[in-house]
């Protein structure tokens, strides 16, 4: 796990996500200070996350009392990687937040896997020859989208509550075993 504290402070970062996990539990029933559409984000966001491909784990606090987190975005940036040519890319803010609003909402502790994050261009081509749907144009390339599972979830499960913050696309891949969620039009797709 990265520390997000800087280094002349005496808390830890599990201090501090205990602290904030009580101020998240508190504050969830109002929603008073999340966007509308981020039902379920909290006065506390944060995205916990595996990516079998890399290895890499992910459980961070990304924003905190309406403002986000510098350098737990850049952790955010590494882990969505194209892994396939090592290409970052700003991953959209909208995307982490409704991964993290689709997270509590499904009401698990279990880390989402991220299968898909940013795409770099000859990677998208390179899927897209292999057939599957890829997108020519697809919301991968501008670190919009993600696609993800939860072992302890059905895709129809994580996709409704993907769906419910009505904040961008959803596609439900029941076949594959897994959900895309992006931050465009809100639209949705697939069974």
């Amino acid at each position: 796990m990265t520390q997000h504290i800087s280094a002349g402070t005496s808390l830890t970062r599990r201090g501090l996500l205990g602290a904030f996990a009580a101020t998240a539990v508190a504050a969830a029933p109002t929603y008073s200070n999340a966007a509308g559409f981020l039902r379920g984000g909290g006065d506390v966001r944060r995205i916990k996350m595996h990516n079998a491909r890399t290895g890499e784990s992910m459980d961070t606090i990304y924003w905190i009392e309406g403002q986000y987190i510098g350098d737990a975005l850049n952790e955010i940036n590494f882990f969505f990687r194209d892994w396939r040519r090592n290409e970052l890319k700003q991953i959209d803010n909208r995307t982490v937040d409704i991964i993290a609003a689709t997270h509590r909402l499904v009401e698990t502790r279990e880390p989402f896997l991220l299968l898909s994050g940013y795409r770099s261009p000859a990677t998208n081509a390179m899927l897209r020859s292999r057939g599957g749907g890829v997108a020519r144009n697809s919301l991968h390339l501008q670190g919009q989208a993600a696609d993800i599972r939860l072992s302890s979830r059905s895709v129809s499960q994580v996709a409704r509550a993907a769906a419910s913050c009505s904040a961008g696309g959803v596609g439900r891949y029941s076949g594959s075993g897994f959900t895309h969620v992006d931050c465009g039009n809100v639209r949705s797709w697939g069974g």
